[in-house]
């Protein structure tokens, strides 16, 4: 049996606030194969970007972990102590943010940035760390490398400061590639160029990719597998192509219904009824999606169904489409 890059099982995530506790995830399970692009996708609010912060282990600090596992090989990330998450972090995880100028430090130039990795994590000596970043800036395409290596990243373009980011947390060419809406922010162009880039050197080094974004188009062209959130729910997991073919989580229906085509005229988009729930509310049904769903029923105030293991299509509905 193929050990899985990364294995989430039955995640949980709450955050306390001044006003209540929010339930933010609630038995998130996936995984991702040595190689594999999975997409993470869903509205804002779904829960996405919260599923990678716990899994990379800086959750907010109003955030907790109240269930679950997330098995990086033999290690348990949410159980794995602040050393052996440090030793982890950018050698064997990284992580692309979604907005690349908060990200990195503005006091530092980029070419230290990345050096300091490859100090940290790639075994490489500080006398060699210097020409080695400029190396990793050139692979991800930026002119001029040895100039740009002493440049800040305000004196940077958003689609630079990204590159810069993409060399950072591949560094170390770690088994596994966090990509957080790393597209957010950037021209149609760009935006191809940098998942073409990613997609290159995932290959190259046989890295796992979890893709997070609220673009289904995107993570359609780009993912091989793709997981759909909803309110801190998994609602339907499938290959790429079989989901497009036939969604099963009435959710995910009026995602792919809401979502541009350049075959179809603007006429043709539908919009997703109502809004997520709160969820600071102490009565959540057992289906988040239940009370704006068409299709609920009775049984929708059950539990959700439990997934079959092993199965390639996931859904959590008791009424799926057929």
């Amino acid at each position: 049996m193929t050990v899985p890059a990364l294995a989430v099982e039955n995640l949980s995530v709450e955050f306390r606030t001044r006003s209540g506790i929010v339930r933010a995830l609630e038995n998130v399970s996936f995984a991702v194969d040595k190689g594999e692009t999975v997409a993470l996708v869903g509205e804002s609010g779904s829960g996405k970007s919260v599923t990678a912060y716990a899994v990379m282990g800086i959750l907010d600090a109003a955030g907790r972990v109240t269930a679950g596992r997330a098995m990086l090989g033999g290690l348990d990330l949410l159980a794995a102590t602040p050393q052996q998450l440090a030793d982890v972090r950018g050698r064997e995880i990284s992580m692309i943010f979604q907005n690349p100028r908060t990200a990195l430090n503005p006091i530092r130039a980029v070419g230290r940035q990345i050096a300091d990795v490859l100090i940290r994590h790639g075994n490489v000596t500080r006398a060699e760390a210097p020409a080695r970043a400029v190396d990793l800036l050139r692979t991800v395409g930026i002119t001029d490398p040895a100039r740009r290596a002493k440049a800040y990243p305000f004196e940077m373009s958003g689609g630079m400061c990204q590159r810069v980011m993409i060399a950072i947390a591949l560094a170390a060419r770690p088994s596994l590639l966090i990509a957080d809406e790393p597209t957010t922010g950037l021209d149609v162009t760009t935006q191809a160029v940098i998942m073409d880039l990613i997609n290159e050197l995932a290959a190259e080094i046989g890295m796992a990719t979890i893709f997070i974004t609220h673009d289904l188009a995107l993570a359609g062209q780009r993912a091989r597998r793709i997981v759909v959130m909803h309110a801190g729910h998994v609602v339907e997991n499938a290959p790429t192509r079989e989901l497009f073919r036939h969604p099963r989580h009435p959710y995910t229906a009026e995602l792919i219904a809401a979502t541009p085509d350049s075959a179809a005229s603007l006429d043709d988009l539908a919009s997703i009824p109502g809004t997520l729930p709160d969820l600071r509310r102490t009565d959540l049904p057992p289906c988040r999606y239940s009370e704006r769903c068409p299709r609920k029923i009775a049984t929708c105030d059950q539990p959700l169904p439990a997934a079959a293991l092993g199965s390639p299509h996931v859904v959590a509905c008791w009424n799926p489409l057929t």
